[in-house]
């Protein structure tokens, strides 16, 4: 259809979001303001959906979230499933609404859904799709976009994001169903009625808390160790769940960030909600300064992902990395579990290719075996379901990818803030009990390991031209290799598209085991290590930079000098 054709659809027909209609009056006969609302439209993916807030169907607001549910039931419909879904949704602006809608729609095609009756995060939602045996889920957010932001994650049966070949056969009902009339909506107190809406009960809350508890390995560590905690929900889902976890194991003293403790999607604090940034930590780290907290977290808005900040011996405060985190509850969990006489047989630890290859080296220290996979926590998700498949669930060990996300145990399979937040306090903690502290274990790791640093650096393409000089970049890193980077030979060349694996110094040919992504991975002298991996929804190449040495300093500055060669790379 038409762009201005659809425009005046939606003119007349978006009326049950009040605020849509004086959004559409407002750009009437501006030409770059509707095709920017109308030339495309938001794609159905293994994530979901995810865009600014507002209207038109390049935008998140109600007619897209019922399209999309709509295609959602007509997929479900097609299978012997249950017919239920599990709903939640965070603090941003207009998830209530949005998740409210998603259950009008699947009542109106026969779908129960089954949704939380207030906030609540990614775990809760992985967690009641699987314990009320649902057909599917959907997550009402936008991770730590910005505020302007909303979204709708779509999760399996198995309480993992969707799979591609699910998400692509949703978006096909999607793309065949018309925004208006192709639409079943019902009432949301009309479903409630007959029994096609249902509250996720009280019952449920109390079983993910007993799931995320269990997996503490010295409870009795949290009261004894009377830490100062500074908390920070930065305004989102994690509030109610990570203080009630931390509350049953023993944590008295926990002082809330005052600015950032209740709900609100506009984030007035912290414009970017992302842990990963200090920014975003600012008041809790104003807060911890204040008060000499031993430890900050902040968890992001729907809080699948947590940062920390720990006190050093002269009062300041230092963020840990996710991968330096991944590794110190790498640590902690085996040397724990040995003690206790729980570690199982055969353990497994699994990560992101693109996550600090020092866990590789500390889970084979004590007998785990490292898994690797690709970017996504749904991958993470998978191998717990593999293991699961043969009884074998058990020697899941941790899971972790290092852009914060964390899980220990199966009972959810996505990232989980509350139980990190649970096992961060607990670590923390064991090392105050002991006379020592995380930072403290942290240095040991690496004077036994050796000093890894890992970095990643985003190069952006912007322009008609961005897509197609990505793509040449990639073709030209293919068919002419670097042999040197940053002065260090390359000794293996990993190409995910088809697993090649090339060993340069033997000229050994072997193949990887993993799904195929645009993914160039070389490993270098000195256990350096470079990857390369072009954005899938972006224009940017983000590269990824592993180098070791005996000092910080020494590997910051091999890496500096990789630095340097990639972005010569990048810019030609």
């Amino acid at each position: 259809m038409e762009i201005n054709q659809e425009y005046e659809r939606w003119l007349v027909n978006a009326a049950d979001d009040p605020d849509l209609i004086p959004e559409l009056k407002a750009i009437s006969g501006k030409s770059d303001e509707i095709a920017d609302r109308f030339a495309v439209e938001l794609e159905f993916g293994t994530a979901g959906l995810r865009g600014v807030i507002g209207a038109g169907t390049n935008r998140m607001n109600l007619y897209i979230v019922r399209k999309a549910t709509q295609g959602l039931a007509n997929y479900i419909l097609r299978t012997d499933g249950p017919h239920r879904v599990a709903i939640s949704y965070d603090s941003r602006i207009k998830s209530e609404l949005f998740s409210h809608a998603a259950a009008e729609v699947l009542a109106a095609n026969g779908i129960t859904a089954c949704i939380y009756p207030h906030l609540m995060p990614v775990p809760a939602l992985s967690f009641a799709t699987r314990y009320l045996h649902c057909d599917a889920g959907i997550m009402v957010t936008a991770s730590h976009n910005p505020a302007k932001y909303n979204g709708y994650k779509a999760y399996g049966p198995d309480g993992c994001q969707m799979t591609s070949q699910a998400a692509d056969a949703v978006y096909a009902e999607m793309q065949a169903t018309d925004t208006f009339a192709g639409v079943k909506v019902i009432r949301f107190e009309e479903g409630l009625r007959t029994g096609l809406i249902q509250w996720i009960g009280e019952e449920v809350e109390q079983e993910l808390y007993r799931n995320i508890e269990a997996q503490s390995v010295r409870p009795e560590v949290f009261a004894r160790a009377g830490l100062k905690l500074v908390y920070s929900p930065l305004n989102g889902s994690g509030n109610l769940p990570v203080r009630h976890v931390l509350a049953d194991m023993g944590i008295q003293n926990i002082t809330v960030v005052p600015e950032q403790e209740m709900p609100d999607g506009n984030f007035p604090t912290c414009p970017y909600p992302n842990p990963e940034i200090r920014e975003a930590l600012a008041k809790g780290l104003e807060l911890s300064e204040k008060i000499s907290a031993d430890l900050m977290l902040a968890t992001d808005p729907d809080a699948d992902r947590v940062g920390i900040a720990v006190r050093l011996a002269d009062g300041s405060y230092k963020l840990l990395t996710g991968n330096e985190v991944g590794v110190l509850l790498l640590d902690y969990l085996c040397t724990a579990r040995l003690e206790k006489g729980t570690l199982p047989a055969d353990p497994v630890m699994v990560k992101s290719i693109v996550s600090t290859v020092m866990a590789d080296v500390v889970a084979r220290y004590y007998g785990v075996q490292p898994i690797h996979v690709l970017t996504g926590f749904k991958y993470i998700g998978e191998q717990i379901h593999l293991l699961e498949e043969k009884n074998q669930q058990n020697r899941y060990l941790l899971g972790f990818e290092e852009s914060y996300g964390y899980l220990c145990g199966s009972y959810v399979r996505d990232k989980d803030a509350i139980v990190a937040s649970m096992l961060i306090v607990e670590m923390a903690s064991w090392y105050v009990s002991q006379g020592s502290s995380l930072y403290r274990r942290l240095t040991e790791l690496y004077a036994q390991f050796g000093w890894y640093l890992n970095r990643v650096e985003s190069f952006e393409f912007d322009g008609l031209s961005g897509m197609g000089q990505m793509k040449k970049i990639m073709s030209e890193l293919r068919s002419q290799p670097p042999k040197q980077i940053g002065g260090l030979t390359v000794q293996v060349i990993t190409d995910l598209t088809d697993g090649s694996v090339t060993n340069l110094l033997t000229g050994e040919h072997t193949r990887i085991e993993l799904p195929s992504a645009n993914v160039l991975i070389w490993k270098l002298e000195q256990d350096a290590q470079v990857i390369v991996r072009p954005s899938g929804t972006e224009p940017k190449i983000k590269v990824y930079y592993s180098t070791k040495g005996c000092s910080a300093q020494e590997s910051a500055a091999t890496q500096k000098l990789l630095a340097a060669d990639m972005q010569q790379t990048m810019k030609q």
